[in-house]
């Protein structure tokens, strides 16, 4: 059989990439320090457990979810959480939409707005879903850099005219992953007016919004004065509620929009297990408390390798938010040709930015997330082991 030609054009998705080169080194007998997917090491809060033991073990939810847009008590908690954390006020009926995560919603958004000869404006580096999903779709790709100097904030204005005139989506990422960057409501201020005067979609992955440090709080583009006319938000319980594996999330915003993502969803997929969706309810009407734990723990996490890579002499500054530290390559090799060497010397697994687009090149993304036990006290092995790797350098 000869795969489809958009496949042969699609380069290896960079976690399946990371997980051979684990194979590998476990099978050298190497051992690991993993850093390098961002995959929660912790478990799904109790409480939200037992609410979905409860909600399985009820038989009205074994059958398929035929809501159009999700099961209403779902909906209107993630109303309550998003009027509670951005003081906006959403219609559950039109304006949120469940998804299977925010993945797939991130894909098959891109089936639902673009046509083959449109243009997607995607950030660089950025995660790989956006720019693989308008491909898919057929349409052209601009890539906007995201530049340190810059906040790793695109400059909208520096898009040539032709792309911008041809765009119907831009996306973005805030809390930004791999770069740990945030932008503030002046920046979504400026997105906002760029696409209203073009007819773009804004859509914005806030898969990290929960996942601040230092009393930090990031904004939400929907508290932006029109920003309802051009914008939808991608949200997930994956890394807020350490809920990965469970595959539920939620997109907000322009009710077109996300009729016409439902549209390509119904479709497709056949909903969100509703004792998934029940469980999801509880978590984001309960206490916080268990998200505020969760940040704490990783803000451990941050000053424990922040620090220590700064007492190493790398220069980095501590991220604001998301469980991701970007570090400037420190010995000015190339970013996989580092990660490499990183594996095979240290044991420590870590993501080369260049995975992420062109202006990835030059960093490496630390995960906050260690996998396999006692994630702080791997995290001051992996600075011990860089420490006496450096004095060869």
């Amino acid at each position: 059989m000869k795969p489809a030609e958009r496949l042969r054009k699609t380069p290896p998705y960079p976690f399946t990439e990371l997980a051979r080169l684990k194979r590998e080194a476990l099978e050298k007998g190497v051992n690991i320090i993993d850093m390098g997917i961002g995959d929660p090491d912790l478990p799904t809060p109790r409480h939200i457990v037992e609410a979905m033991q409860k909600a399985v073990a009820d038989p009205s939810t074994h059958q398929y979810d035929e809501t159009p847009m999700g099961l209403p008590e779902f909906l209107e908690a993630a109303a309550m959480r998003f009027k509670q954390r951005f003081g906006v006020d959403l219609d559950p009926k039109k304006q949120i939409l469940r998804t299977i995560g925010s993945k797939e919603a991130i894909a098959h958004l891109a089936w639902a707005v673009l046509d083959p000869g449109d243009v997607a404006l995607v950030p660089d580096p950025a995660y790989p879903v956006y720019a693989t999903s308008a491909a898919f779709a057929g349409a052209d790709i601009y890539r906007m850099p995201l530049l340190p100097e810059r906040g790793y904030t695109p400059d909208l204005d520096a898009i040539p005219s032709e792309a911008a005139e041809k765009a119907k989506l831009m996306w973005l990422c805030y809390p930004n992953m791999p770069t740990a960057g945030v932008a503030d409501t002046a920046f979504f201020e400026r997105a906002v007016d760029f696409a209203r005067r073009r007819d773009i979609l804004i859509a914005l992955d806030m898969a990290y919004c929960d996942l601040t440090f230092d009393g930090y709080a990031c904004p939400s583009i929907l508290q932006v004065h029109g920003a309802i006319e051009v914008a939808v938000e991608m949200h997930s319980l994956s890394k807020s509620y350490n809920m990965t594996g469970w595959r539920i999330g939620y997109a907000v915003g322009n009710e077109e929009a996300l009729a016409a993502l439902q549209k390509i969803k119904s479709n497709i997929d056949s909903g969100a297990f509703t004792a998934i969706q029940r469980a999801a309810a509880v978590a984001l009407k309960a206490s916080q408390d268990c998200v505020e734990e969760l940040r704490q723990i990783y803000a451990r996490r941050r000053d424990l390798l922040v620090d220590g890579l700064l007492s190493l002499g790398w220069k980095l500054e501590k991220p604001k938010a998301t469980i991701y530290v970007w570090a400037p390559v420190p010995d000015g090799s190339a970013s996989a040709d580092f990660c490499e060497k990183l594996l095979s010397q240290c044991g420590i697994l870590a993501t080369p930015g260049r995975a992420y687009g062109e202006h990835g090149e030059g960093f490496i993304r630390f995960s906050l997330t260690v996998q396999g036990g006692e994630p702080e006290r791997k995290i001051e092995e992996a600075i011990g082991k860089i420490r006496e790797w450096q004095k060869s350098w």
